[in-house]
């Protein structure tokens, strides 16, 4: 091993070394997974009051609570054996060695608390972003330990990949398990599996600190773990510190992610993609419904969310209404106004036409009602916060687009049918042979001679059908 780097009169730890490495890789990780959501979080603020671009906070963010973990790893080092700190603290205290992890966490998170009411970013949300960052710097600091040998090898082993340490600031002749490396991998794979769970969160709602409850849940079962292999001594009902450490990190994780995603999933389904837009705005992705024997490649279209129609039916929708011109179209279930804006292009573009569409939920209604108001697309539409069931239409239905619950569809069919153009569309989507509950009720209604239907294999599946005269 090499304790130390010596560079002429310079002499360099290795293990500062590496953790400022980490910190340095940690700060551009974090910088990255500011730069991807940097359109979603608030403008940063001078002491003034004026608003700034955000920029290089991740530099600025690990910088602080780099300084504030390893303050607190080695506070919390010394302190694990109190008679001997304080029979003589200073050296103890200044000490290029000796750094416990759960104190650097505590140093790191108690920054990181402060940091984000600082840069006004909602503390659950912060946290998210760091914990990818944390968990890259972790990995790359213990890489330090290895090189300096300074005791937190493991036991001995005979496995072909035991190391000795016998120029370590510990040494050992012993073949012992390289328990920094097994670290160094652990959480380099935690910290992928965070920043991927990072981007998901910005492709569809997920709970805020579910990231960092994760990372919370799976350090501490990682060094839980690797404790066992490790020479450190024993305090707490034959556990280490580390260990009682560890423990604390996994409850506190899995009841704050039990709470927050109680909170979350007590939302309603259509309430939570509501805000998420709000928060982020319509982020197009492949379509991740599950293949099905009409659609065995779903991943080819694209969506904005789960309960908007797929990207290539609302330009179906835009295209159909451009080549059969119809003067009214009735539409159910407007959620977030995408497909009513699609239908209110082609209106535009035909010069004539309007499209009524209806939606029950007033939360929704008001967000799909502010999204209408700043498109420029008011004139051809006509929005209603009423139950499709409920709602009165005068004339003659050129189109009508059922995309409201599907439960509801084949009520809807059948409540405006008496109103249909014979020479006009009727769409149902969800139609596909894994939604059976609108696919039926279209088959239904042909069986009975209501309608003739034409089922489109699209990834969610979309009926068109005519009326039968």
């Amino acid at each position: 091993m090499i304790p130390f780097l010596h560079l002429g009169p310079l002499t360099i730890p290795t293990f500062g070394l590496m953790v400022a490495t980490g910190l340095l890789v940690a700060a551009y990780v974090l910088q990255a997974d500011f730069d991807r959501r940097r359109a979603y979080l608030p403008p940063a603020k001078k002491s003034k009051g004026e608003q700034v671009e955000r920029k290089d906070e991740g530099f600025l963010i690990i910088g602080i609570a780099g300084f504030a973990g390893l303050v607190g790893a080695r506070l919390y080092h010394v302190l694990e054996s109190p008679s001997e700190f304080f029979a003589d603290p200073w050296p103890l205290l200044f000490s290029r060695f000796g750094f416990a992890w759960f104190g650097g966490f505590l140093g790191g998170l108690i920054a990181l608390i402060i940091l984000a009411r600082y840069l006004r970013i909602p503390l659950l949300e912060f946290l998210d972003i760091c914990s990818p960052a944390a968990a890259v710097g972790y990995a790359i600091g213990r890489i330090g330990c290895l090189l300096s040998g300074d005791g937190d090898y493991g036991r001995p082993t005979s496995l072909p990949w035991g190391m000795s340490f016998p120029n370590g600031v510990v040494p050992t002749t012993d073949r012992v398990h390289p328990t920094p490396l097994y670290e160094f991998f652990i959480w380099l794979a935690i910290a992928a599996f965070l920043w991927h769970m990072g981007k998901k969160s910005l492709q569809k709602p997920k709970a805020k600190g579910e990231i960092f409850c994760n990372y919370l849940i799976l350090t501490g079962i990682a060094r839980f773990l690797i404790e066992f292999i490790r020479i450190n001594p024993r305090s707490f009902f034959g556990l280490s510190n580390a260990q009682a450490a560890s423990l604390a990190s996994i409850l506190a994780g899995a009841v704050l992610l039990w709470r927050i995603k109680s909170q979350f999933y007590a939302l309603k389904k259509e309430h939570r993609i509501v805000e998420h837009i709000a928060a982020h705005g319509d982020i197009l992705q492949p379509e991740y419904s599950r293949p099905t024997p009409e659609c065995p490649h779903p991943e080819r279209w694209q969506m904005y969310d789960s309960m908007t129609a797929e990207v290539e039916v609302l330009d179906f929708l835009c295209q159909l209404v451009k080549t059969v011109k119809p003067e009214l179209i009735v539409e159910t279930g407007t959620f977030s106004g995408l497909s009513t804006l699609r239908l209110a292009e082609g209106l535009k573009a035909n010069g004539v036409g309007r499209v009524i569409t209806c939606e029950f939920d007033p939360k929704v209604y008001a967000a799909a009602k502010q999204r209408f108001d700043s498109s420029g697309l008011t004139q051809w539409i006509d929005a209603r916060n009423v139950s499709s069931l409920d709602m009165n239409v005068e004339g003659t239905i050129d189109m009508l687009f059922c995309d409201s619950d599907a439960p509801l569809r084949e009520q809807e069919v059948r409540r405006f049918l008496p109103q249909m153009n014979p020479w006009g569309l009727i769409l149902m989507h969800d139609a596909n042979s894994a939604m059976k509950i609108v696919r039926e009720s279209a088959l239904r209604l042909e069986a009975e001679g209501l309608i003739t239907a034409l089922l489109l294999p699209t990834p969610r599946g979309l009926v068109l059908a005519q009326k039968k005269r």
